[in-house]
């Protein structure tokens, strides 16, 4: 380091980043254009926002600040606002109808990225509604620059009980993982993992924990269900130890049925697995389990067949701990709703391609194209009791 500069290995000079100095707030373009050269209409404004929605306004906000100068943006040719705090950190502030960097019209690129929350292609948003494909594609990469916690659950409490797993994709052919935390119905992480060891997914889930820890400092999920993966077990442990492990058991039901399909006994089978997965308490679930394993070994199942019947069974206590969770999750559905979109979406793009940074980034914005995706109008008016 020299001064203010990075001497990087290759001899360039490279400025260390000033972090995120945006604050954006919900201001029509029509609002921007009478206040913005009005100090004292976008001080009101200002103060007005930060009355309303605090969590949009650095920590360091409330204590004062002073405006600091006007500038013009070179990309949109609209002036943009900048304020100094007490603490002499410098913002931009960025009316809500421009996107991050001002690299668009929100208007303009809503359809686009609607689009994208289904797979379109890039070249094919670019032959419809313009531009180029890299531009569509650094367009939506962007998005994973924001917080998924922050952004999706900031006025709200963080859920209880989280599901997580690992979404296997390529890199031009490389293997990785996709770390993939979910609650509330909502995707709450997604972070790159070069593999699947404990301290690559406890780097990986790491992210996560200090995202769910900026909304509240003292944040520890009381259950999170989890596949077999010991590596996955090992992560949340490290990271969260006070957390109850809750084993999926449909990973188990499933591991049944693919070695399974040409059983005759397959039907019964299913029956009696799904009969014990409902049982009323902890104790008639463990004796349903037993009935289920003595029943299996007096059948004319396969070798294979057995052996996962039989791990099933065996593993009725760990099964048996959401007794104590009745709000845990017992098995992964809500995760795989989410995940069998991740897998459309980055199947037809033929997975992940380009820098390891940049297809973390993809990930993530495929995360809040999720979150935010509208429902169907139909689905919408159900819930809605319509």
């Amino acid at each position: 380091m020299h001064g203010r500069r990075w001497i990087m290995a290759d001899g360039t000079v490279a400025r260390p980043s000033r972090g995120h100095r945006t604050i954006c707030l919900p201001i029509s373009e029509d609002s921007n254009a009478h206040t913005v050269d009005d100090p004292a209409a976008f001080r009101l404004l200002l103060d007005e926002a930060f009355r309303a929605t605090p969590e949009l306004f650095p920590p360091g906000f409330a204590r004062g600040y002073e405006l600091k100068d006007e500038r013009t943006s070179a990309k949109r040719g609209l002036p943009i606002r900048r304020i100094r705090l007490r603490d002499g950190a410098a913002y931009s502030v960025r009316p809500s109808f421009l996107m991050p960097y001002m690299t668009a019209r929100v208007a303009d690129v809503e359809g686009p990225l609607f689009l994208r929350t289904f797979g379109v292609p890039f070249w094919e948003l670019a032959s419809v509604f313009g531009r180029n494909p890299l531009f569509w594609y650094r367009l939506t990469c962007g998005l994973g620059r924001s917080s998924i916690v922050v952004t999706t659950v900031r006025r709200a409490r963080l859920p209880e009980h989280l599901l997580a797993d690992e979404n296997h994709q390529t890199i031009d052919g490389e293997k990785v993982y996709l770390a993939t935390t979910v609650g509330g119905g909502c995707v709450l992480d997604v972070e790159l993992a070069a593999s699947a060891g404990a301290a690559a997914l406890t780097d990986a889930y790491g992210v996560f924990q200090a995202e769910a820890r900026d909304v509240e400092p003292e944040y520890t999920p009381r259950t999170v269900s989890v596949d077999c993966w010991t590596a996955t077990h090992q992560a949340w442990l490290t990271l969260f130890p006070l957390v109850v492990l809750l084993r999926c058991f449909l990973h188990g039901w499933l591991n049944i049925r693919s070695r399974g399909k040409l059983s005759e006994t397959l039907r019964e089978l299913s029956q009696r697995v799904w009969e014990a997965y409902h049982a009323p308490s902890r104790r008639s679930f463990a004796q349903r389990l037993r009935r289920l394993r003595e029943w299996a070994r007096r059948q004319a199942m396969s070798a294979w067949l057995q052996e996962q019947v039989e791990k099933l069974c065996g593993r009725s206590k760990e099964y048996a701990r959401a007794d104590s969770h009745p709000h845990g999750r017992r098995t992964s559905n809500m995760l795989d709703r989410m995940m069998r979109g991740m897998n459309r979406y980055f199947d037809r793009g033929q997975h992940l391609h380009s820098s390891p940074a940049a297809c973390r980034l993809h990930g993530r914005a495929w995360a809040l194209l999720a979150n935010y995706a509208p429902w169907h109008p139909a689905v919408a008016r159900a819930n809605a009791g319509w």
